[in-house]
């Protein structure tokens, strides 16, 4: 898979889990080889990181050993509504539905439920660095008319 509106230059992921089965499965499902990625282990690193070099995307494990997804994009949020940061989206990796109330109240621009399907996060991934959002509908309930 390859394409997509991405920002000039070569677009460039900062994706962040304790876990590296889950940063291989983000790497393995990016749709463009034209990606950059750095890797995070804890999510204290994150602000160090967007200071020292701007990505153009984070990817967010929803545990983070002691600062988890929701805390790193509240505070990666507040530090840009105050001029402090650059802007940048955050793609979050929810590990139950119940949990898209959590993505929401982080202000997180997309979030993706576990398990992770590649085609999935790949659509995601595409979403934001394309300046949208994608919210993952996969297990949401089914409405079943009732006729």
């Amino acid at each position: 898979m390859g394409g997509g509106h991405y920002p000039p230059n070569m677009p460039e992921l900062l994706v962040v889990s304790d876990s590296s089965n889950v940063r291989e499965a983000v790497i393995a499902a990016i749709p463009d080889t034209g990606i950059t990625v750095r890797e995070l282990n804890h999510g204290a690193d994150v602000m160090p990181a967007v200071k020292a070099k701007k990505p153009d995307l984070i990817v967010l494990d929803q545990q983070i050993g002691r600062m988890g997804a929701m805390a790193v994009s509240l505070d990666l949020h507040l530090e840009h509504g105050a001029g402090r940061l650059p802007y940048v989206p955050v793609l979050m990796l929810l590990d139950r539905r119940a949990d898209v109330f959590l993505a929401r109240r982080s202000d997180a621009e997309g979030w993706v439920v576990k398990p992770l399907d590649p085609m999935r996060l790949g659509r995601a991934i595409t979403a934001l660095l394309g300046g949208g959002r994608y919210e993952d509908t996969a297990y949401r309930p089914v409405t079943v008319p009732l006729h």
